[in-house]
């Protein structure tokens, strides 16, 4: 707007914004006809989430503690989550909307590979230490 306010045409305002002149154009007659919040972009309408945005925090929260005893598992799945959607929040999703859901709450499908409960890390180490070389350089 301050271009605009400043004189310029709206080619070459178009050409500083690297946008079309006819959207400078709309920007400016919005301005004019409205102020400053006629410019402001409305409210996109759509589908409200399954999972209501007010309980997007207690899904993060379920995400971070990991599985709980009464899952039997060491790691959740994708399957996973939808049994908690489904059972703990009252919602169904299909397989693809909840990586969606995941990747929209800042979640990668990537996980580390699980540890074992019994895994001993000394014996690895130890193992890795000792262990003879099945090929020489």
């Amino acid at each position: 707007m301050v271009l605009a306010l400043e004189g310029g045409q709206a080619p070459e305002i178009a050409g500083k914004l690297g946008r079309a002149r006819r959207s400078v154009q709309e920007w400016v007659y919005a301005y004019r006809d409205g102020g400053i919040d006629a410019i402001q972009p409305a409210p996109r309408k759509g589908r409200p989430t399954k999972l209501p945005r007010e309980r997007e925090a207690e899904f993060k929260a379920r995400i971070d503690a990991g599985p709980q005893p009464h899952d039997r598992l060491c790691t959740l799945r994708g399957k996973d989550y939808l049994r908690i959607l489904e059972q703990e929040f009252g919602v169904k999703y299909t397989l693809d909307g909840v990586y969606d859901l995941l990747h929209r709450l800042g979640y990668s499908r990537l996980t580390p590979r699980p540890r074992h409960e019994k895994n001993d890390p000394a014996a690895l180490q130890a193992f890795k230490q000792h262990a003879p070389f099945l090929f020489e350089p």
